[in-house]
């Protein structure tokens, strides 16, 4: 469940007279009320700033294969939450899925996720279907979701939790968690400037199409992957890399 809190001001008068004198005090207290927001839904006020659900919690309604047309095997619904079984990935034809109904360019997005002891996976957008590329990645940035603790290999910096995936290194120091546990992650994406989000403290930051952006765009793992980045919208997918992962609270408005 999502928990917010709101604070209201409880303001009690208490008036009483005493003979021929009266007197009149007055007492603040502040009451603290937790308010419960279900999993997988929106409040009034996000409905009315643009905010929109990519899963409900009860179906897949929207996803499927990467370059499919249905939701393989190796994801299902399971109390409420949307799971990677990580049965068929780990390869260029993993299990990825993407949303297919709509296509984003800048935006705001949120979700809430966990990951297996020593699992690795993704969230990506600006996806390019076609049967020529083989996964998400082949053209669309990563927010790398991955066990920062417990991950069976050394991990370079631009691998690590939160990173723009072999773009731009995270911070990530105070608020990791071990695997198993839930994060709340975000990503903005906006051509004056975005940044990636983990468990509320930014973890990278760039200016999409700068100077520096091309330069990382144009070096390293990226040589091999000439249409990376080579859309300004596109699908967001969320990647099968053969380890079981659950997400939920999948949400996104377009900026």
């Amino acid at each position: 469940m999502k928990n917010s809190k709101i604070a209201f001001l409880a303001i009690l008068v208490i008036a009483w007279s005493c003979g021929p004198k009266a007197s009149e005090d007055s007492m603040e207290e502040l009451v603290e009320v937790e308010v419960v927001v279900p999993d997988n839904s929106l409040t009034e006020d996000e409905k009315s700033d643009g905010w929109m659900l990519l899963f409900d919690g009860q179906s897949a309604d929207g996803w499927r294969a990467f370059n499919g047309d249905t939701l393989p095997s190796n994801w299902i619904i399971e109390e409420g939450v949307l799971k990677g079984l990580g049965a068929t990935g780990g390869s260029d034809f993993g299990g990825d899925i993407v949303f297919g109904p709509m296509e984003f360019e800048e935006f705001e997005m949120e979700f809430t996720w966990k990951i297996s002891p020593g699992g690795n996976s993704g969230v990506f957008y600006h996806v390019v279907e076609d049967p020529k590329y083989k996964a998400p990645y082949y053209t669309g940035p990563e927010y790398q979701v991955i066990d920062q603790l417990g991950f069976p290999e050394p991990l370079e910096a631009w691998q690590s939790l939160g990173a723009d995936y072999a773009m731009t290194e995270p911070d990530y120091e105070g608020v990791v968690k071990p695997a198993g546990e839930w994060n709340t992650s975000k990503i903005i994406f906006s051509e004056a400037g975005s940044s990636y989000w983990l468990n509320g403290k930014q973890t990278v930051s760039f200016v999409p199409y700068s100077e520096d952006w091309m330069t990382k765009r144009n070096s390293g793992k990226w040589n091999d992957f000439p249409d990376y980045k080579i859309a300004r919208k596109g699908l967001i997918a969320l990647q099968d890399h053969g380890d079981p992962v659950w997400f939920k609270n999948i949400k996104i408005k377009k900026l």
